[in-house]
């Protein structure tokens, strides 16, 4: 007995098998006409990510298996979402194969049917559809406007290790900035992880193994990323992607350059290894082309203000910390930038603030002549705000992905170039703010654009993309086609007047073509020339030799438009691709200028001052204020005057919910908006240039990492005194608090004086604490100054006053904060008893400390830090009465009441 033969698979579905198998780590979006279709277990994912329908699809006889699709026009959408959900994406275009008109005019097809598939046993009748992974779209290889925070950098990152040190690459496809730096140095892995948290990549490419003594790092490192609150997908690379030798010929072939001198890292293995796998990644991903990554660059991290991952997230520099957005951060508040160029502009300049002084001067000599004539700044936002992302839609056109609508909006930004240097030159000052804006190159190619495309371009190329005068040829192909179809226009009236029947209808099917439909009541009324096409419920459908032919025509003469028009756009491209470093500068510059001029308008806005930048290592702030704090609170917010010189440290005290910690923030924020080049909230300020700002300020358990918050304390305190210069801006606040009081006293104790009289001299530092017995270190260390958070006390309580006074605070005021917090009434009195108890049996009390409300005269804090000796309340009582003033009678009755006492302890 034969075997029962396999069945067969259509030649569609090997296709789709031979992809899969190609890219079996990724969801395949096969284009089948106007759908991009999913099957088996990728349909199964895109109807569960994306809540598609999830249908099947026959593939032999009897054989059926899962499918889900999406809409080629909406696919974008779709993608986001899969993408954000971490798939992979590869895109399956229909690259060629047809063989007739008839063929290339299906663009949607039923479900089941396919060119050149039998839909019930894989039997082959015409030319086969061919289809290419075109791309694969990656959460790092993103370059669709739609799919991408304006404002934000979608950096890709690539790390290669050694035992010497790491190599960092970052490179966003959708602006083609591209980077590499290196780190050495047993703190090697700390920096790089400091900046791959400023990066914040999509992605980042590992080595799949390493025989380093880095590996242990490499492995824990998504945990650390995640800890800091950057989680970021590592993807891992085969190793010898990061080889120098391998990314050496990688870069040089892509730039087509002889040498990696250029770029700054001919000597800098670890840093080409790590720009050398991006770049492949990307080569990959994009299938071979890269054209938008017109440069590298190596940098050095420590040429800018350096700012840790602890420091950037607790001063919520770009993000707050409660809520996660941006809202509540520094960015927040002075980002009011109008296009997206610079929106990406001004976060990267609060990310990593400039570190000399001289390019410090030049931005704030911009932003002060932007900030001096408030119509003109206008005029110039006004204009800044009709510019689409010129960036990126230059990069999607050198890299082959837009259409015609992107590329009238790519023109219209270019035509306003013209607006932007003739305001620029409207005022003599604003010379300063940037290099003069050649207009010519960008209004020349906006204007040879927007002279071609219709006004209202299509997404896709359609067959009415180009003006009509703009080609002879395309025009006179639309001439021809424009009879035949008014021929088929009028065959609907003319046949109803032959044939008496007057219910004839001229439609259009994309498998079948033109017809006329005909109910089947005048079924004998037909002419014997017309012939059956298709037989339906209550109508038939009827082709004749002339309608075909006209449909011929129609067809033949769409396709040659396509053809027309493909040619016109590729030419049109071309002329994009031979401008895009004109246009990419031109777009940098408007990016920067945006910058500018948002820093003004926050200055004007919020009344900032220009602060004084020198190399004295002083800060003096006058009447400074918290730029967010004032922003977010409904009350006036009370300035503050800090004065802090070189290696001096001042001991902030004063109760909680008094205003410690904002104080410390404040200082840290206005120090970083003056090296970013902005103006700072403040009615005066200098500031010492600084290298290094560190702020160790509240805390949380790394539960994941098996970390405490007191552990956390530590690790980012040593940090902090491993790397501190005396250059440096060092916040400190509450330290100590995660562990016993004596310890915590004694570890704040030692950090204070290591800070100033370690192996470096004493750097700038606030020190914010409620150990108040600390402030008698400002009696032993001579850079050691005490200042307090100011409370005034009235009959119903305390009032925080949130102004900064000379010396230390004589309380901590813990039960008041406890009552004003909402305590219930109880528990605050038993907290006062408990308090009094613990103060008359820990020792002598404070000298005019009291910490009962006014008038009940109770004790104070305990002075901690000195030894006491326990005394008994008797022996106390003895020592301080004068037994010549006793009478025999009260002698006696001091004796009893003595005993009683010690009797009851």
């Amino acid at each position: 007995m034969p075997k029962p033969s396999k069945p067969t698979k259509t030649s569609m579905m090997r296709q789709w098998s031979a992809l899969k198998r190609d890219f079996p780590a990724c969801l395949i979006l096969f284009r089948l006409g106007d759908f991009y279709e999913a099957f088996n277990e990728d349909a199964s994912v895109l109807a569960d990510t994306c809540g598609v329908t999830l249908t099947s699809r026959p593939v032999s006889k009897g054989t059926r298996i899962p499918m889900a699709g999406v809409p080629y026009h909406a696919v974008d959408g779709y993608i986001a979402q899969l993408v954000r959900a971490g798939v992979r994406v590869a895109i399956a275009e229909q690259t060629g194969g047809e063989s007739s008109p008839e063929k290339r005019s299906r663009m949607s097809r039923p479900p089941d049917r396919e060119d050149g598939d039998s839909a019930s046993g894989g039997g082959s009748s015409g030319t086969i559809i061919r289809r290419e992974v075109v791309r694969v779209v990656t959460a790092g290889t993103l370059i669709e406007g739609d799919l991408l925070d304006a404002s934000s950098d979608n950096y890709l990152a690539a790390l290669a290790i050694d035992d010497e040190g790491i190599g960092l690459a970052h490179l966003d496809l959708s602006t083609g900035r591209f980077a590499t730096t290196d780190f050495d140095g047993p703190d090697a892995g700390a920096r790089a992880i400091d900046e791959i948290s400023r990066l914040r990549p999509a992605e980042l490419l590992v080595p799949e193994s390493t025989s380093s003594s880095r590996a242990e790092w490499l492995d824990a490192l998504d945990e650390w990323l995640e800890a800091l609150g950057c989680p970021t997908p590592l993807v891992k690379r085969p190793g010898w992607h990061f080889e120098f030798e391998n990314a050496r010929r990688s870069i040089l072939d892509h730039f087509r350059a002889d040498g990696l001198d250029a770029y700054g890292c001919a000597d800098r293995t670890l840093a080409a290894g790590a720009a050398g796998a991006a770049l492949a990644y990307v080569l990959e991903t994009q299938r071979g082309t890269a054209d938008q990554i017109m440069r590298l660059s190596t940098y050095d991290p420590a040429g800018h203000l350096v700012l840790d991952a602890v420091s950037r997230r607790s001063l919520e520099l770009t993000r707050s910390m409660r809520e996660g957005g941006v809202k509540g951060s520094l960015l927040w508040v002075i980002d009011l930038t109008q296009c997206p160029m610079g929106g990406r502009a001004i976060r990267r300049w609060i990310e990593r603030p400039l570190a000399q002084i001289e390019a410090i001067e030049r931005r704030l000599d911009a932003v002060e002549a932007l900030t001096a004539v408030d119509a003109s700044r206008e005029s110039l936002r006004a204009i800044l705000k009709r510019v689409p992302d010129i960036e990126r839609l230059t990069n999607r056109v050198v890299a082959g992905y837009a259409g015609p609508r992107e590329l009238a909006r790519l023109a219209d930004g270019l035509l306003e170039i013209p607006a932007l240097a003739e305001c620029l030159a409207s005022e003599a000052e604003w010379r300063v703010c940037l290099p003069d804006v050649e207009p010519d190159v960008a209004a020349a190619l906006g204007e040879r654009i927007r002279s071609v495309l219709v006004d209202d371009a299509p997404a896709t190329l359609d067959g009415s993309t180009f003006r009509r005068g703009v080609d002879p040829a395309l025009d006179a192909i639309h001439e021809s086609v424009a009879a035949a179809r008014e021929w088929i226009a009028g065959l609907e009236g003319r046949e109803r007047k032959a044939t008496g029947i007057e219910r004839i209808k001229v439609g259009y099917n994309r498998v079948f073509g033109y017809y006329l439909g005909v109910p089947k009541r005048f079924a004998d009324d037909v002419p014997e020339t017309w012939i059956r096409k298709q037989t339906l419920v209550d109508s038939e459908r009827y082709v004749t030799p002339e309608l075909k032919e006209r449909e011929r025509e129609v067809l033949e003469a769409e396709r040659r438009i396509a053809e027309r028009e493909r040619a016109l756009f590729a030419e049109l491209i071309e002329s994009v691709v031979a401008e895009a470093s004109h246009v990419l500068e031109a777009a940098r510059i408007i990016g920067q200028l945006d910058a500018l001029a948002s820093l003004a308008e926050a200055a004007r806005r919020h009344d900032y001052v220009r602060p004084i930048i020198d190399d004295t290592g002083e800060l003096e702030i006058r009447d400074g204020r918290h730029p967010v704090v004032e922003r977010m609170q409904s009350d006036p917010f009370v300035p503050n005057d800090l004065t802090l010189r070189p290696g001096e440290i001042v001991l902030l005290t004063g109760p909680n919910m008094a205003g410690k910690s904002t104080i410390g923030r404040q200082a840290a924020l206005i120090v970083i908006l003056a090296h970013a080049g902005s103006f700072v909230p403040a009615r005066a300020a200098r500031v010492g240039l600084a290298d290094r700002v560190f702020t160790r300020i509240g805390a949380h358990d790394e539960i994941a990492a098996g970390r405490s918050t007191f552990m956390v304390e530590m690790v980012e305190t040593a940090n902090i005194l491993n790397h501190v210069t005396a250059r440096s801006v060092v916040i400190l606040d509450e330290l100590g608090r995660g562990t016993s009081t004596y310890d915590g006293i004694a570890i704040a104790w030692a950090v204070i004086e290591y800070l100033h009289d370690g192996p470096v001299s004493g750097p700038r530092t606030i020190f914010a604490t409620h150990y108040h017995e600390l402030t008698a270190l400002a009696d032993r260390l001579k850079r050691v100054t005490n200042l307090s958070m100011a409370v005034a006390e009235t009959d119903r309580g305390i009032r925080f006053l949130h102004r900064v006074e000379p010396g230390p605070a004589d309380r901590s005021y813990g039960v008041h904060v406890a009552e004003l917090a909402g305590l219930p009434k109880e528990v605050v009195l038993r907290a006062w008893d408990i308090l009094g108890m613990l103060e008359r049996e820990g020792g002598v009390p404070l000298q005019g400390a009291g910490s009962r409300p006014p008038g009940d005269g109770g004790p104070a804090q305990l002075p901690l830090l000195a030894p006491v000796e326990r005394e008994h309340p008797a022996v106390t009582a003895l020592r301080e009465l004068d037994p010549d003033e006793l009478t025999p009678r009260e002698a006696l009755a001091l004796v009893y009441a003595l005993r009683e006492r010690a009797v009851k302890g």
